[in-house]
């Protein structure tokens, strides 16, 4: 059998690795109290909903994979089983030599235990070894046993009876995982007593897997010590795999699913003794003499983010927090503190105080929320769809992704806005648009026209006001999707097209732009951003732009004076802040947008008209591949056909536009993200078709965002995705493999089955994604942003079969794009992968061994 002799390609992801890196993961987690075991079939959570069907979360058929080859269904199925395997072989190793590395020091330590010079007693060596011998030799004749089924592999194999007598052996986890503590303390005491065992513990090392040049690596005994708790984490991850790419009808199948459902109660039964880590993110709701307005804000609160509802009076502004309500007696609010309108004061941007304790949730971690979101949507639309979907797994679900939305809402916000009472304190909030900024700050300057008087409020009056506030609310629920009644419209998913106009009402001359922002997942977000038109009061931008919508329903329209005064400085954000000359907004209706003619607007703001164009189109017609009739141009073209023509092994197209965003637009913030100008992007594209010999004078005057818009085009009107047709399920299946190694095996197999002129590419324009990455802290684009963006480009297959795909646009952005999006994040995150290993190597058993 061949094994893998790089150390680029790293069988040993999540736990399994011997490299010394994961040293640190044992002693942090092995210092703490007993770490709660994860039950969960996949180790990804967006992707999770893919493996929970019918009986224990898998699938009672198998699931097709194309695979290369044009081989049969079986043959598929067998392949796949097989790299399955071959992953599971490969970390049994990898296993199988830390514990003999473990091992190793116990014998010469029991045989000085009797002398006269003992380095432990043999109570110690028991309690630090405590059933590590046991488990040693379970897995070693598991491996032995399993070892020649993959090298002699045909379609008779069977495998099931090893995977039961393992499940069946599981019960010595349970006594390690009860002494795993103990044995932690008595090494640590030992260590801190016996100079010789600290050196001893300090210094393990374990073999490479065999047939490789890899020499033995240092470990700790701490770290040794945490595998089998990390590995009886495991055991039901690649049964799960092994079910999925099993017929029903094989001799494995009912073998399997005995061993899974063995795995799964002892894995409970365990998680029952430890106590669990996992709390849910609950915050509190909240709704207000005449009230103005009411809604809900993030408050930034002695170094945390508390979800308050503010209550805007006539003449006194209430925060309030929403109590727990006790049995019987309905909802109350709770006062933070008041303000009267008179006392009431906003600071300068230059004026505050810059915030400290401000920390921006990652992009990855907002974007990771949002995939769990989706995909816990799609599985409550299964389960209404279903005929036994129950009203209580359906009350779970929502329960669930209420508090996933309501995270969302907490840590999604970003904008400050403060508050300052003149006699005292200020208070500061985290909004997610201008929009709401503005419209809370116009609403309270025009209250505090009139003549308002500064007073205190009893204790009485306070206590009666709060009471009224649950009555007078015009907002009772946040918005998020789990509030929506089911006849509420969904939202619109796929791509707006906005043209920006004109702009008419100015009083004076000045340096104007517009931004454009659309709601996603509750909160809205900003999509796009105007040229400034100089010293104009009619400004004409005429600028076209494509917005990405998830579910959004409203499109707002915010212009604004541009400052170059670098005296009004934000020192909340270290930005010059702009002036928001107007604001405005419009319901996306699904019935006018999605007319394929252009829809002219107007939305009027402050005495300002700005007029505008917007067109809807469909996840699916926007990304729909249409092979060019012209072959002599680039776009539409086929990638081989191009390289050829070229005699380059990447794209001109391609290579032009990575060198000159790496050149002046790799700090750019929202590189990628940020939508170019339609017309810029049009007219590049009309200049690579044409070979047009001035076309790098062109990409160097062009605006950034429209050259990195011109790539994303390119390689989303390719007659067939990058990542190629024939591998799309292939790709999709690989990366929701839960067993580490085997989903390293897949998808290094499936990388080498791609033509040549495409790995090139891809290869090509990962490390440029990576490097874009890496300048994270300027340009806001993280591995998880590139991956979103890039993700459904570069595998969304040319025609879905509507066969197994439902017609809600909601859940093909569930399931479809959240599995492209994560294809590409494996590969992102991946070691550095060359083109020559990857051809050389072979990362699974081969058929002929």
């Amino acid at each position: 059998m061949e094994w893998l002799q790089e150390r680029d390609f790293n069988y040993g992801t999540d736990g399994y690795d011997a490299e010394g890196n994961e040293e640190q993961k044992g002693s942090r987690e092995g210092s703490e109290t007993m770490p709660y075991i994860d039950e969960s079939p996949t180790m990804s959570p967006q992707l999770s909903a893919r493996s929970q069907d019918s009986v224990d979360g898998v699938s009672p058929t198998p699931t097709e994979v194309l695979l290369p080859g044009g081989e049969s269904e079986s043959d598929k199925g067998l392949l796949m089983r097989k790299l399955v395997l071959s992953g599971v072989l490969a970390s049994e190793e990898i296993y199988i030599n830390q514990l003999e590395a473990l091992l190793l020091p116990m014998k010469p330590l029991k045989a000085t235990a009797t002398t006269s010079q003992p380095v432990l007693t043999m109570q110690q060596i028991d309690a630090i070894f405590y059933k590590i011998q046991d488990i040693y030799e379970i897995h070693k004749d598991f491996y032995d046993n399993l070892c020649p089924c993959v090298q002699q592999w045909d379609n008779k194999t069977t495998v099931g009876h090893l995977f039961q007598k393992l499940a069946s052996q599981l019960g010595v986890y349970k006594a390690f995982v009860d002494n795993y503590k103990c044995a932690l303390e008595t090494a640590e005491k030992c260590s801190q007593c016996n100079v010789q065992f600290y050196k001893i513990s300090e210094d393990l090392k374990v073999k490479g897997p065999k047939d490789s040049k890899e020499q033995p690596t240092s470990v700790t005994m701490e770290a040794l010590l945490y595998k089998p708790i990390d590995r009886v984490t495991r055991s039901t991850l690649v049964l799960h795999d092994l079910l999925k790419h099993t017929p029903a009808d094989h001799p494995d199948y009912p073998l399997l699913q005995d061993a899974l459902r063995i795995s799964q109660n002892f894995l409970s039964s365990i998680n029952e003794d430890i106590d669990p880590r996992r709390t849910a993110v609950t915050t509190p709701k909240g709704e207000t003499r005449q009230l103005v307005k009411d809604g809900f804000m993030v408050e930034l609160s002695e170094n945390s983010r508390k979800l308050r509802h503010l209550f805007l009076f006539t003449d006194l502004l209430l925060c309030a927090k929403l109590k727990k309500a006790t049995v019987g007696k309905h909802q109350q609010y709770d006062c933070k503190w008041y303000i009267p309108l008179a006392d009431l004061v906003f600071p300068s941007p230059e004026e505050s105080e810059p915030i400290h304790q401000l920390h921006a949730t990652p992009d990855h971690e907002i974007e990771e929320m949002k995939a769990k979101i989706s995909v816990l949507k799609s599985e409550i639309q299964k389960e209404k769809k279903s005929n036994k979907g129950s009203s209580r797994a359906i009350e779970r679900l929502k329960k669930k992704m209420h508090e996933y939305e309501s995270w969302l809402l907490l840590y999604s916000p970003t904008i400050p806005f403060r508050i300052h009472n003149k006699n005292g304190k200020s208070y500061l909030f985290l909004l997610s648009s201008d929009y709401e900024r503005s419209e809370w700050r116009e609403v309270i300057q025009k209250l505090q026209k009139k003549d308002l008087q500064a007073f205190a409020l009893s204790s009485v009056e306070l206590q009666v006001l709060t009471g009224s506030c649950f009555k007078l609310r015009t907002v009772h629920n946040f918005p998020i999707i789990s509030h929506k009644d089911d006849d509420e419209s969904p939202g619109l998913y796929g791509f707006l097209h906005v043209i920006v106009h004109t702009a008419k009402g100015f009083d004076h001359s000045a340096n104007l732009y517009c931004t454009l922002e659309v709601d996603s997942f509750g909160y809205f977000v900003n999509k796009a951003k105007t040229r400034v038109f100089r010293d104009t009061t009619e400004p004409e931008w005429n600028e076209e732009f494509e917005i990405e919508l998830e579910g959004s329903q409203y499109l707002r329209i915010l212009c604004y004076e541009k400052c170059y005064d670098k005296s009004k400085l934000n020192k909340d954000n270290n930005e010059i802040m702009d002036k928001i000359m107007g604001k405005g907004q419009i319901q996306l209706d699904p019935q006018s947008v999605q007319s394929k003619n252009w829809h002219v607007d107007v939305i009027e703001m402050n005495g300002i008209k700005v007029e505008f164009s917007m067109k809807f189109s469909s996840r699916d017609m926007s990304l729909k591949r249409t092979p060019s009739k012209k072959q002599t141009g680039v776009f539409g073209v086929k990638i081989s056909v191009v390289t050829k023509r070229e005699r380059s092994k990447v794209p001109y197209i391609v290579r032009q536009c990575v060198e000159e965003v790496e050149k002046r637009g790799i700090e750019e913030v929202g590189i990628y993200r940020i939508s170019g100008v339609a017309t810029d992007i049009q007219a590049l594209k009309a200049a690579f078709d044409a070979n047009n010999k001035d076309i790098l004078m062109m990409l160097s005057d062009m605006d950034i965002n429209a050259i990195a818009g011109t790539l994303k085009l390119y390689f989303r009107e390719l007659p067939e995705p990058l990542l190629t047709d024939r591998l799309y399920l292939a790709f999709i299946e690989g990366i929701a493999l839960s067993d580490p190694a085997a989903k390293e095996n897949c998808m290094m197999h499936l990388l080498r089955s791609l033509p040549d002129p495409n790995l090139m590419t891809f290869l090509f324009l990962l490390q440029h994604l990576k490097r874009v990455s890496e300048k994270e802290s300027i340009n806001k684009m993280s591995l998880h942003n590139l991956a979103t963006v890039f993700g459904p480009t570069l595998l969304r297959p040319s025609e879905v079969e509507s066969k197994g795909h439902t017609n809600l646009a909601s859940d093909i952005w569930s399931h479809d794009v959240m599995a492209q999006v994560q294809v590409l994040l494996y590969y992102m995150q991946h070691p550095p992968i060359s083109f020559s290993e990857l051809k050389r190597n072979t990362l699974y058993y081969s058929t002929d061994v």
